[in-house]
């Protein structure tokens, strides 16, 4: 069996080679972008906590403006209708 099969050449596999390696060093980096910006993130909630404010409660108010303001709505009127059954 040759280095050519089915068409193919040793230049058409180096290529296909170099190729996976972009896509995959790409993704990489795009990996090593993400861990930089958690980390940032962290330095943001840990100077903020610093400043007396309440990061978890940050955190659900980062959550809630990611979200439609009816799903909010809804979700609210349904916590307030289970906290009344329950005398809350």
């Amino acid at each position: 069996m040759s280095d050519m099969d089915e068409g193919g050449s040793p230049s058409t596999y180096r290529v296909a080679a170099d190729e996976l390696r972009q896509f995959i060093e790409r993704f990489e980096r795009l990996e090593a972008e993400k861990k930089d910006i958690a980390d940032q993130q962290k330095e943001v909630m840990a100077e903020a906590k610093g400043r007396g404010y309440d990061t978890k409660v940050m955190r659900k108010v980062i959550a809630l403006r990611k979200r439609e303001p009816d799903d909010i709505a809804e979700e609210e009127a349904v916590l307030d209708m289970y906290k009344q059954a329950l005398g809350m």
